[in-house]
């Protein structure tokens, strides 16, 4: 019987199992449903497909960096409970994940997945042995890679709790390090949209611009003024949401840009991962 992708797919999220096993049992049910279920229960994959209904929800994040500083990745990774979250084991296996990553570098989530964890499993079937073993549903919802170059560097930092984390690539004659790391801190405290204005899709400032100019109009405000008004609101947009606009944290009387210039140092992206957005 020829089993195709979608039914692979249809089963691994009916019982979160890896989708070479969810292939294996669809074959050997011979196209199955509710049989290849039975048969991954019988292979042991019976937790992971009795929580796979079950909201993962809390959870770490976890970043690894090259010893060059030229590459960074960040990783989520999610349990049930904070308890779990907390479990040295889980930990554990979110940092193995994350050094999968850095050592592989995968486009995506579905990359990261199918490589290989520990020299016989995929990170999708150590997923499932965890899942197993400690009781809970587990995933890796999402994961980011930044690669620089000609003398950049990439700095990471994840806020205490692992419930955030922040990777920025920048590049400079200063030192990156520190500039990077007060700039990772700033994106955590702030959670900015964007790292210059220019990264702001046009049709979110259109939004902003037509806000403003209703709440001018709305405050009886002549239509000659109206487009002054609303430019005024975009530029107060940008410097609450645009990370090199916003005042910076550890000194409010310069802006993020104005930082980096004293220390000799360009942002060129950011990456922020906030548990369960």
């Amino acid at each position: 019987m020829n089993i195709t992708a979608q039914d692979v797919k249809r089963l691994r999220e009916h019982t979160g199992v890896g989708m070479m096993d969810c292939k294996r049992a669809l074959q050997e049910a011979d196209g199955d449903f509710e049989k290849a279920i039975d048969l991954l229960r019988k292979q042991g994959q019976k937790v992971a497909a009795k929580r796979a209904d079950r909201e993962a929800i809390e959870g770490v994040v976890a970043v690894a960096t090259t010893e060059d500083r030229m590459t960074g990745v960040i990783v989520e990774v999610n349990s049930e409970t904070d308890f779990v979250a907390r479990n040295e084991e889980f930990t554990s296996f979110a940092d193995r994940t994350a050094a999968v990553a850095l050592e592989n570098r995968p486009a995506d989530r579905a990359t990261l997945l199918a490589l290989d964890f520990d020299g016989g499993r995929t990170v999708e079937q150590a997923i499932t042995d965890l899942t197993g073993k400690i009781g809970e549903k587990i995933d890796v919802r999402r994961v980011a890679v930044i690669e620089t170059t000609n003398g950049g560097q990439v700095v990471g930092y994840v806020h205490p709790g692992s419930k955030l984390g922040v990777l920025v690539e920048l590049s400079g004659s200063g030192d990156l390090q520190t500039a990077g790391r007060d700039v990772a801190m700033q994106a955590a405290a702030m959670n900015p949209i964007a790292t210059t204005r220019d990264d702001v899709p046009a049709d979110v400032q259109e939004k902003e611009m037509e806000i403003g100019r209703e709440a001018a109009r709305n405050d009886g405000k002549p239509e000659h003024i109206l487009e002054k008004i609303a430019t005024g609101k975009l530029e107060r947009y940008f410097k609450d949401n645009v990370l090199v606009e916003q005042p910076f944290v550890k000194d409010s009387s310069m802006s993020v840009k104005q930082m980096l210039q004293n220390a000799d140092a360009e942002l060129k992206q950011f990456v922020r991962f906030a548990l369960g957005d």
